[in-house]
């Protein structure tokens, strides 16, 4: 498929949590590069709305199941934005939306990959926003929204996976972009409330979302990543050019963030050479091995993961230029450090065993 997709432009989660506690938010502070909604006054379902979930008892509602999978651990994925609403049309992807799911299966085949051999993938489809009606929302509105319909689902779909297939097994939680928004919305909120199941999760990958130190004050129950080998932590970053041609809309300097390649979260500098390598992606979701693709520094002034390569290559297609400035990199932040991110996950699932095994398991 053609990548004609938007991932979302991620807010401060400082912010963004504030607003959880919202009963409905409003279509409201439109930038001119937002598509307007008419009427002005339609209101979006929001935390805390009485919101249907997806019934997630239908298999066809599943981007992945691997109920029959080799791997005494799974991997609970969730895809970033992966449609375009047109013009004038409601923002939400209904569930059954064919450019959604479409988008979906190329994210499952290029990001989620990354994971496959470390867990069984369970991934649900799920009703998201066209980033392009959020991006021109306050900061509290967009994960107000987020917290709405989305997150309505994810809790509805690991509700279900976690009665039907889990069979108390250990897990991984990984994302992109809206979805790790909607994800670090769970951790806060579902996992504050079922630690029995928390205890279980050996670590959250939220890729591609400002983590920034005071949502970890926030919500004290969660914790960043310090090292490669720590469990039950969030491993987050967000990658950019050493030079951006604008705004660069995951740039907060209060970003925790975990070098990929050195699993430090200092700004010493990490040169390719020492990478495990990447992949370059093919517009239809195939891709080739790209060993030594990057390497990785953290620029604690501007909170974000700093990656010198071709930015004309690794940016965002042209036509998300008003969102994500030339030297953007967040398109490519699973791809650039992908067989890292194998590698990591693979050894965080081996610490788990050594330190912990069957100790959580039901």
């Amino acid at each position: 498929m053609k990548k004609t997709i938007l991932s979302l432009c991620a807010v401060p989660l400082l912010f963004a949590f504030s607003a959880l506690s919202l009963s409905g938010c409003k279509a409201q502070d439109k930038s001119e590069n937002a598509r307007l909604i008419k009427p002005e006054d339609l209101r979006y379902p929001a935390y805390k709305d009485n919101i249907i979930p997806v019934d997630y008892s239908d298999p066809d509602n599943w981007l992945a199941i691997n109920a029959n999978g080799q791997y005494t651990v799974d991997v609970f994925f969730l895809y970033p934005t992966s449609w375009r609403a047109a013009p004038g049309e409601y923002p939400i992807a209904k569930i059954e939306n064919i450019s959604m799911r479409s988008g979906a299966f190329y994210y499952l085949k290029t990001r989620a990959s990354a994971f496959e051999t470390a867990g069984n993938i369970y991934a649900p489809f799920y009703r998201q926003f066209d980033a392009a009606d959020i991006v021109g929302q306050s900061p509290g509105s967009a994960i107000g929204f987020l917290g709405g319909v989305p997150l309505t689902d994810l809790t509805a779909a690991f509700n279900y996976y976690i009665k039907h297939y889990n069979k108390g097994k250990p897990f991984i939680l990984a994302a992109h972009s809206q979805g790790s928004l909607v994800m670090a919305a769970f951790l806060a909120l579902y996992m504050r409330d079922h630690p029995d199941i928390y205890k279980r999760m050996i670590a959250a990958y939220l890729i591609g979302i400002p983590t920034p130190k005071e949502f970890y004050e926030e919500f004290p129950h969660i914790k960043p990543a310090q090292s490669a080998d720590d469990l039950g932590v969030v491993i987050s970053y967000n990658t950019s050019a050493p030079v951006v041609d604008g705004k660069d809309p995951f740039s907060y300097p209060s970003n925790i963030l975990i070098n990929p390649i050195t699993w430090v979260t200092d700004d010493s500098y990490a040169p390719k050479e020492l990478s495990k390598g990447g992949i370059i992606v093919n517009e239809d979701g195939t891709f080739v091995n790209a060993p030594n693709l990057a390497d990785a520094k953290i620029n604690p002034a501007t909170g974000t993961l700093i990656a010198d390569v071709d930015r004309e290559k690794f940016s965002s297609e042209a036509a998300s230029r008003s969102y994500f400035p030339l030297g953007v990199l967040h398109e490519n932040d699973i791809p650039l450090y992908y067989y890292d991110l194998r590698a990591n996950a693979e050894n965080r699932v081996k610490k788990w065993f050594e330190q912990i095994g069957n100790k959580t398991t039901d």
